[in-house]
């Protein structure tokens, strides 16, 4: 199946950030008794595999993308992939704080398409 290079970026940043996001964060929730060094490098191996997906998410978004779209899409997805991780694997509890980011995301993303 050959998606569309638009398509084909969003679905490699989203894969991006799912790597991302377990590489910053998931050891804050069973890693803290271990020396940070072993996490560090946890962290490393898991953004190796994040880096696979966004350099080529970037690489074929920029054929349809500006600079500074691909930037306010990374964005937002990140804050589309970070606020399940936190509500779901860290246990964090839900926050209007979330619906207010996303609001000022819109707005971002707004700014950046617009004609």
């Amino acid at each position: 199946m050959n998606l569309p290079p638009a398509i084909t970026s969003v679905v490699l940043l989203v894969a991006s950030n799912v790597f991302m996001t377990f590489a910053w964060y998931a050891h804050l929730r069973d890693g803290t008794s271990k020396p940070w060094f072993l996490m560090a490098l946890m962290s490393w191996g898991i953004a190796f595999f994040e880096y696979m997906l966004q350099v080529p998410a970037n690489r074929i978004g920029y054929q349809v993308y500006s600079l500074a779209q691909l930037k306010i899409m990374q964005e937002v997805i990140t804050l589309s992939v970070f606020i399940p991780f936190a509500v779901l694997y860290m246990k964090q509890p839900f926050s209007m704080n979330y619906v207010y980011a996303a609001l000022c995301m819109v707005g971002a993303v707004y700014f950046m398409f617009r004609g």
